[in-house]
């Protein structure tokens, strides 16, 4: 892979500034795998229309997650079970539209939303290419065991598939709230078994939530080609993501241990500093591994 021109320093070598994105590539899966085999980390924020998708990717943040955590943040909800596949739909394409108006280069994630792939692989199909043609370069879905056969049906038919384990939202009434998951000998067994079936069936990224630090260090150990993206997770995964308005503080009610507020972090007075300065000191702070901080943000 050539390597981008030399303008700011980093642990992994030269980068671009994070404020010029035509000076990047467009993240692809062969990229986030190459930066997972030689160490450094992915970044990934979640963000729900135009303009902050534009901040970040101008920002240089790797993946842009369109999450069904939406309908907390922006619809008011108090879980994401109500999110629709129409309003995704909706959000997907206005994040598109932001990342390409910039020349964007981020590499845009869709929720598949709870409800819209649990009746069987053929739903989930129609689901997925929804998303996918409004933009999406991925699709994501919650789960273990299960949804194995659903990743396998989709990567099939081309269409990359993200999983998640750990705490999974759409299923929170059934974990009991939101809890750590995997704290036991037996559900950690549980957790490595569907991780790598998840693997095995061609899931390309695995987000990892609320699972303790050193089960995440382990699995992202013992997945050469599914990189990992913690959140609530520990340092030991091959990336971390947050919710948009979490890490801007603009979170609603009390703000999850896992959670860095970094408008807060940020140097000098009052309106010298502004959203794009707080998501580039996030993705300087994921790249040189000072967050997540195993002693505040992990179990």
């Amino acid at each position: 892979m050539n390597q981008p021109s030399a303008q700011s320093a980093s642990p992994y070598g030269t980068l671009p500034p994070a404020s010029s994105p035509a000076m990047r590539k467009p993240v692809s899966l062969p990229r986030l795998l190459e930066m997972h085999a030689r160490g450094e980390k992915i970044t990934m924020l979640t963000a729900y229309d135009a303009t902050f998708a534009a901040v970040a990717d101008a920002a240089g943040v790797e993946c842009i997650l369109v999450g069904d955590s939406l309908g907390m943040v922006c619809q008011g909800l108090s879980s994401t079970v109500g999110v629709s596949l129409d309003t995704m739909r909706y959000h997907v394409e206005s994040v598109t539209r932001g990342v390409r108006r910039v020349q964007g280069t981020a590499w845009i994630i869709g929720d598949l939303p709870y409800g819209t792939y649990h009746e069987s692989k053929e739903q989930a199909l129609r689901s997925a290419a929804v998303l996918m043609q409004a933009g999406a370069h991925m699709v994501k879905l919650e789960g273990g065991g299960w949804t194995a056969d659903t990743v396998r049906f989709l990567v099939e038919r081309g269409i990359p598939v993200c999983a998640h384990l750990g705490l999974t939202p759409q299923t929170v009434h059934a974990l009991g709230g939101y809890r750590v998951q995997g704290k036991s000998v037996e559900s950690a067994a549980i957790m490595k078994r569907h991780a790598h079936e998840l693997q095995d069936a061609g899931a390309s990224l695995l987000v990892l939530e609320m699972v303790p630090a050193t089960l995440s260090t382990e699995l992202t150990a013992e997945l050469p080609y599914c990189p990992t993206i913690g959140i609530g997770a520990g340092n030991g995964t091959s990336g971390q993501v947050l919710v948009l308005h979490d890490m801007l503080g603009l979170g609603l009610g009390k703000m999850p241990k896992f959670v860095r507020n970094f408008m807060a972090d940020l140097p000098g007075v009052q309106g010298q500093h502004g959203i794009k300065e707080a998501m580039q000191a996030y993705v300087e702070a994921v790249k040189n591994g000072s967050f997540p901080d195993n002693t505040l943000h992990a179990w």
